[in-house]
């Protein structure tokens, strides 16, 4: 698949770029995005949830009541669960949601995202660019002329480029991105792709393993 190299005033620059039909145009797998996407959302999860057990409340340890003979429950001391203000049953305690999944599972659901995306014709290619100084207002001109401007938009770019980060960063729907870092819920999130043709070297080294 053929698409043509852009510049930053969204005028074609006469080069075409080549998709790896092995990256960009493979049979996507629902399954694989599936675990993929709760992996990140599982690691984005704090996991700090905690609520008291019948051990940890402050209150006397004293038995309120004799054994047998009082007509209900032994409810033992005032931290008993069966009272109120008393400890929680099995109540939630800190705890990592993370899980595993194995590098050849996320490449190909970073694949199958990246096929999706081309299926859509929502990637658009652009030559490398940098910004001299963090300007928002010539970022969101960048995104007019792209015709991408009003879409959720991932711009993914060949290394750090401070200034450019600094110009979408208060840009509701956009982010920027390094080709390194690409993730496949980034990528699904997105309903437009903006990568530069270094970057689309970069993705093409890391998943053409």
């Amino acid at each position: 698949m053929e698409v043509s190299v852009l510049n930053i005033k969204g005028q074609e620059t006469g080069r075409k770029v080549t998709l790896n039909e092995a990256i960009f145009g493979i049979e996507p797998n629902d399954h694989v995005l599936y675990l993929d996407v709760k992996q990140y959302l599982a690691n984005q999860r704090q996991g700090t949830a905690k609520s008291k057990e019948r051990s940890e409340i402050s209150g006397s340890t004293r038995k309120l009541g004799r054994q047998k003979g009082g007509g209900g429950a032994r409810h033992g001391d005032i931290n008993s669960p069966l009272l109120r203000g008393g400890g929680r049953v099995f109540g939630p305690t800190p705890r990592d949601y993370g899980f595993k999944l194995n590098k050849k599972v996320k490449a190909l659901a970073r694949k199958s995202a990246l096929s999706y995306k081309a299926q859509e014709n929502a990637i658009v290619v652009v030559e490398d660019f940098t910004m001299e100084a963090p300007k928002t207002k010539e970022f969101i001109n960048i995104a007019k002329n792209l015709k991408v401007d009003g879409k959720k938009t991932l711009f993914v770019m060949s290394g750090t480029n401070n200034n450019v980060y600094l110009s979408a960063r208060n840009l509701q729907g956009t982010e920027v991105m390094e080709a390194s870092l690409v993730n496949t819920y980034k990528v699904l999130n997105a309903d437009a792709l903006v990568i530069t043709e270094k970057a689309l070297e970069t993705i093409d080294g890391i998943l053409n393993k």
